[in-house]
């Protein structure tokens, strides 16, 4: 398109509430980090017993992730996120109510179903809405949605057990302040179902299903006239040699092999796990807990590194279309790396306490510091950057299908590092688990720099498989 008439209100008002989505993912994601003592008391659960029950989530995302590709081939983004919404209502309500850990488990997989969707289709729509130049931009703010939604449920939790005492003391109507936490949640899921009415399908989606009278509506309240019968027709030229979308696509008929875009595609949602970020999010109260600091302080310390991870999406949104994709990926795995390699080192040569918890001593301070340096440079880089590709790297034709295995991969590397943390805490300590991720961080700098390729301003319709 030759011409800036978009209209931008409109875009980032449809930005704003596709993001909802992803700020659930977030809240949903963190509401689970002050819960822990709960649902060890409330269930009698050990620690491979409470490692499942904070992953389980996870085996829902990675089912959600995989087949929201699909089906918003054939239903529609707009259709699968309102089914995301009315998913992740349901889920606040149950895990909160949960008397046994099955129980439980069913309503967090539920959950689970709704931010693995979310998590690839939110990206995926805003990038078929939002125009190249601002794209990258306009997907960053899905991260700065899920950290917020991070920081809210960290926010929460903290002032939930503040106020009843601890996270299992009772509270309102004599239920526990930590089923409470997941209660609150229930707000933004109901606000997203009933914005997700006012919002349009996506275009892409519309020239796809042959409604085309319905895209060009939707493409000039966009872009106006001019430059939304413009994209209708490069939209339709696409979509004229394209076949209805398959799995089989995946696979490049002259090799007869996956394509090597797939194999990025599944790089960057795996390496994004391996370095252990969601680690510090899912258990930050137990990992602060273990190295000396009361619930309290554990749970204030999981609010300031909330807070420092939407300052780094912030830096992330003005620099991702000045400096690209790949830059930002590889100082991110640089910053990791160094920040993981010293929360390593006070972590090996820390004393042990007689409570059995390392006692850090002076290198508490430092610990924090590396730990939320760590935070800062992942949601600078990896955090962002990775969704904002995964929704813009594929061609049209394998889009859906790209997202799906990159998503499953995401969410089953996610489930594997989460409910593994637990049993190596026991087993070969923070040092040994911090170890592990920073080999994912230091390997992530080679995968960058051989196989990621720069998308940044190259439209939707021109990217190559």
């Amino acid at each position: 398109m030759s011409t800036h008439n978009e209209n931008t209100g409109f875009i980032v008002l449809v930005t704003i509430v596709a993001t909802i989505g992803g700020f659930l993912f977030g809240f949903d994601s963190g509401v689970i980090n002050g819960t822990v003592d709960g649902l060890q008391q409330a269930f009698n659960a050990d620690s491979i017993g409470t490692g499942f029950n904070v992953a389980s989530m996870l085996l829902g995302c990675a089912v959600g992730a995989f087949v929201a590709g699909r089906l918003a081939d054939l239903y529609g983004r707009r259709t699968l996120l309102i089914c995301a919404a009315l998913f992740f209502l349901i889920s606040a309500w149950g895990s909160g109510i949960a008397t046994s850990s099955g129980e439980f488990v069913f309503y967090r997989v539920l959950g689970g179903l709704a931010v693995g969707a979310a998590s690839v289709m939110a990206p995926a729509y805003i990038s078929e809405i939002a125009p190249a130049r601002y794209r990258g931009m306009l997907t960053t703010i899905q991260q700065v949605a899920i950290i917020f939604g991070l920081f809210s449920a960290f926010l929460s939790n903290f002032f939930l057990a503040d106020i009843a005492g601890t996270s299992t003391t009772k509270f309102w109507m004599d239920y526990e302040a930590w089923r409470w936490m997941f209660w609150v949640e229930m707000l933004p899921a109901a606000l997203f179902f009933v914005l997700l009415f006012f919002i349009p399908e996506s275009p892409r989606y519309l020239v796809l299903g042959g409604k085309l009278e319905q895209a060009k509506k939707v493409l000039t309240r966009l872009y106006g006239d001019e430059s939304g019968n413009a994209k209708l027709a490069e939209i339709e030229a696409t979509v004229a040699t394209a076949r209805a979308p398959k799995f089989s696509d995946l696979v490049d008929k002259t090799t007869n092999k996956i394509r090597p875009l797939v194999w990025v595609g599944i790089g960057l949602a795996t390496f994004q796990q391996l370095v252990g970020i969601n680690v510090v999010f899912y258990y930050g109260a137990v990992l602060w807990q273990a190295v000396g600091f009361s619930e309290s302080d554990a749970l204030l310390t999981n609010v300031i590194t909330g807070g420092v991870s939407i300052l780094a999406c912030i830096i992330t949104i003005s620099l991702i279309e000045k400096i690209g994709r790949k830059p930002l990926l590889l100082i991110g795995s640089i910053g990791m790396s160094v920040s993981l390699g010293v929360m390593v080192y006070v972590f090996a040569t820390a004393a042990t306490a007689a409570s059995g918890n390392l006692d850090l001593g002076e290198a508490g301070i430092v610990a924090l510091v590396s730990a939320n340096a760590f935070v800062f440079f992942f949601n600078l880089s990896w955090g962002p950057v990775m969704w904002v590709m995964l929704g813009e790297m594929y061609p049209n034709q394998i889009r859906g299908s790209g997202l799906a295995i990159a998503g499953f991969a995401q969410w089953t590397s996610n489930f594997l590092v989460t409910m593994m943390f637990p049993i190596m805490l026991t087993g070969i300590g923070l040092a040994g688990a911090y170890s592990f991720y920073f080999v994912g961080a230091v390997i992530s700098i080679v995968f960058v720099m051989k196989f990621v390729h720069e998308t940044k301003g190259i439209e939707l319709e021109d990217m190559k498989g």
